[in-house]
């Protein structure tokens, strides 16, 4: 009997050795719920998370003068293309697209928007404390993990712990 709670032990030990070996990602414990969560696209229209039903929804924070989201970026535009993900990076800057649209171009960013959060009622809301910061959405619109800093989102052990969000 007791090496089965050993054995049971060591193995949910390395699944959560799993999770917290991907880089920079901290998982909550608990699912966060928040209320209403809006922001600005380039057209100055507001974007309404509660429309994304059933979808992972990724909110990534970032600035144009930030080397560390610069690096994330290509692999983000590459995730958003992953059907059942909704990747919307908010720039934190004033609204400015001739250097928001520069940094896209840069970069080739295609399949990503540009999305600003007026007043920084978001970075308020989530505690943002520095750039770039990810927060995960799931299904159901809860937060159920943030990324602190930059990753690559192409990451095969990143994708794996994607799809396993229910």
């Amino acid at each position: 009997m007791r090496l089965l709670i050993v054995f049971i032990l060591l193995m949910s030990n390395s699944f959560a050795n799993e999770a917290i070996d991907i880089k920079n990602l901290v998982i909550n414990k608990e699912p966060k719920r928040y209320g209403s969560l809006t922001f600005l696209d380039t057209k100055n229209d507001i974007i309404n998370l509660e429309n994304y039903d059933g979808s992972l929804i990724l909110l990534n924070f970032w600035a144009t003068w930030c080397l560390p989201c610069k690096e994330e970026m290509p692999s983000l535009d590459k995730l958003h293309a992953k059907d059942g993900i909704f990747v919307f990076p908010i720039n934190l800057e004033d609204k400015n697209l001739k250097k928001t649209d520069k940094f896209y171009d840069d970069l080739n960013i295609t399949n990503l928007n540009i999305y600003f959060d007026e007043g920084l009622k978001l970075t308020k809301a989530f505690s943002i404390r520095g750039v770039p910061t990810t927060i995960i959405f799931n299904k159901n619109k809860d937060e159920v993990a943030r990324i602190k800093g930059s990753v690559d989102f192409s990451d095969k052990k990143f994708i794996s712990w994607l799809d396993s969000i229910e």
